[in-house]
């Protein structure tokens, strides 16, 4: 998503966030953005791994594969 912005663009990007949120809310706003980040990552974990061990999705899938 990100391979072409290469360092300009991300000088510039930084710096137009600065003249925006200013410099005292920077890092809450990457703080707010790492968490939010993290907790999405974990219940998209969740998610996969209840899809993988819900056995009665594994029984529905077994006749199928026998097919």
């Amino acid at each position: 998503m990100f391979h072409n912005i290469g360092i300009s663009g991300l000088l510039i990007i930084l710096v137009i966030a600065l003249i925006v949120f200013g410099p005292a809310k920077l890092p809450q706003l990457g703080k707010a953005f790492g968490e939010t980040l993290r907790e999405f990552k974990n219940s998209t974990r969740g998610i996969v791994e209840d899809e993988k061990s819900d056995p009665i999705e594994l029984l529905k899938e077994e006749p199928q594969k026998l097919s």
